[in-house]
């Protein structure tokens, strides 16, 4: 019993580790994608053929940076603010003075997130070559999750945030086709559940992307762009029984692999309306610890802008395949989780990002002073309630605000932001 209890008590801190992402209800499983930029998060995260915002190109899919001329510095921060309640009404066994996890029913008082997007793209077509250089600061996923002040709980508590430093180049290879690469590192920092067992663990791990855009038409534009896997190892994280001789357990986690397709048109209304359509498959399956807790899922983007003037109205809608695992895994990380169908609930509930509807808007600004622009989004995910198991309920909702500044420099400085197909003309 003792080491039932120790497993699966590490399997419920290998599965909270990644549950402070709730705090980022507009997460996909407990990526962000691009839905927190300051242009593509007013539009549904839209990026993937025409970004709107370099930062998203550095996250998405790097052949788009071509479309951005001159040199550009992107400064972008967002909140995220969840609303996440939990209700559990089993027994669960613990390691530690308390020997369970009891029944009880609350709300995360965990606060918001802070989320910041950093990037700058050189143009090289003074060197003679078709081709944009870009480097960025991105955050991936964070948040927060907090039930401490819930005596049942024994201290569930744990955070985790992932930053990403890309480092990429688009390349136009002809008038219609352009590609590009970029590899990013990653940095991840999480604490676990329960107090005096865990602590903030670092680690690092590389990610790669390439992508492709083709012009099928003067007014549409196609893209796509594939993303390995980002694999992290905690060394140390979790440790069993503190004390003299303690035992230090390694937890394994991985962001999964990404396939994104995009198509982008601006036809309509002169030119002045373009919209989006992105469609993302993550392959959670494949990953170690979320695949023992998400299926494969599926995520449809749709956004729109209108351009007037100096600005530039945004709207976009989300649906997220909701990727909670009907028939969820033992091993988390490496670690056997016992056969207790209240634990395995547990931490799926920890990780329930369900709703499947999110909606976005946001206005840009062109030259609010000569050559900086500026832009503002807002979002929010409706609520969602999911029963796990017969012992555990989740309900989340969310809503996020973000702004960003865009400095230009150099050749396009002097006219602000392209219309979306001026690059095309090579303005």
């Amino acid at each position: 019993m003792r080491r039932v209890a120790r497993l699966c008590v590490l399997a419920l801190f290998a599965g909270s580790l990644g549950s402070g992402t709730v705090a980022l209800g507009q997460t996909f499983g407990v990526e962000l994608h691009n839905t927190l930029m300051p242009a593509s998060g007013g539009m549904g995260g839209v990026s993937i053929a025409r970004p709107q915002d370099l930062t998203s190109a550095l996250n998405a899919n790097p052949a788009a940076l071509t479309q951005f001329r001159g040199t550009q510095f992107t400064f972008g921060g967002g909140w995220a603010e969840p609303t996440f309640n939990l209700t559990q009404t089993s027994n669960i066994p613990v390691v530690g003075p308390n020997p369970l996890i009891e029944p009880y029913s609350a709300k995360s008082t965990a606060p918001g997130t802070p989320v910041g997007n950093i990037g700058v793209t050189q143009d090289l077509s003074e060197l003679g070559l078709p081709a944009t250089f870009g480097i960025g600061f991105i955050t991936t996923a964070g948040g927060f999750i907090d039930f401490r002040h819930v005596p049942e709980s024994h201290g569930t508590n744990t955070g985790q945030v992932i930053f990403n430093m890309p480092v990429a180049l688009g390349v136009d290879l002809t008038d219609r086709l352009s590609v590009g690469a970029s590899l990013s590192l990653g940095i991840a920092f999480f604490d676990g559940p329960f107090v005096g067992v865990g602590g903030m663990t670092p680690d690092y791990a590389l990610r790669g992307t390439v992508g492709g855009n083709y012009l099928l038409s003067p007014t549409t534009t196609l893209g796509a762009y594939y993303q390995t896997a980002q694999s992290y190892t905690f060394d140390d994280a979790f440790l069993l029984d503190p004390g003299p001789g303690q035992t230090a357990v390694d937890v394994n986690m991985d962001l999964p692999q990404n396939i994104g397709l995009g198509a982008a048109n601006n036809s309509l209304m002169n030119g002045c309306l373009l919209v989006g359509v992105d469609v993302v498959y993550k392959l959670w399956n494949d990953t170690d610890l979320y695949g023992a807790i998400y299926d494969n899922q599926w995520v449809v983007q749709v956004g729109a802008q209108l351009t007037r003037g100096r600005y530039r109205l945004r709207a976009g809608y989300v649906w997220a395949e909701n990727p909670i695992d009907d028939t969820p895994g033992r091993n988390l990380g490496g670690v056997v989780q016992p056969g207790d169908l209240a634990a395995v609930r547990y931490t799926q509930g920890l990780l329930a990002i369900t709703s499947p509807h999110r909606i976005s808007f946001g206005v840009g600004i062109v030259d609010i002073l000569p050559g900086i622009d500026m832009d503002l989004m807002a979002g929010g995910m409706f609520r969602d309630t999911e029963q796990l198991g017969s012992f555990t309920t989740t309900s989340i909702q969310s809503y996020w605000i973000g702004a960003g500044l865009t400095w230009r420099f150099g050749r396009g400085a002097c006219c602000g932001t392209p219309a979306p197909d001026a690059w095309l003309a090579g303005n």
